[in-house]
């Protein structure tokens, strides 16, 4: 059946870890949509997820899931090491979340921030919706 991600289509990291999961995502299970797009605001209401969440959302199974819980979620279904990074869904949700937060506050600063969203390659175009 597969999943969605919706990113943060104007910040380059967020950018950067959707190439990654691309290369990773091996089986295709993974499909994307920038979160500024119509279809990533459809899907935000759909699963009643507030605008103040603005970085990455995983919808599976029609539940959404956000912060450190999105992330590892993904992660346990990506090729190499990275599944092993899903135990840590063991550390209380405001521990991890706290983490994710402070580093995604500074995200722009870090990595800085697009103009527009990013415009997939033709060879990925079709996981993106």
């Amino acid at each position: 059946m597969g999943a969605i991600i919706l990113f943060d289509g104007v910040c380059n990291f967020c950018n950067g870890t959707v190439n990654f999961i691309i290369v990773r995502d091996r089986a295709g299970y993974y499909k994307f949509a920038p979160m500024q797009s119509e279809i990533g605001q459809e899907l935000r209401a759909k699963c009643g997820v507030s605008d103040d969440v603005d970085s990455i959302i995983l919808i599976e199974n029609e539940t959404a899931y956000i912060y450190s819980t999105a992330a590892l979620r993904i992660a346990r279904r990506l090729g190499g090491i990275w599944p092993i990074l899903y135990p840590l869904i063991a550390v209380p949700k405001p521990i991890r979340d706290f983490f994710y937060k402070l580093f995604a506050r500074n995200r722009y600063r870090l990595f800085g921030k697009k103009d527009v969203c990013m415009v997939p390659t033709p060879e990925v175009r079709e996981r993106f919706l």
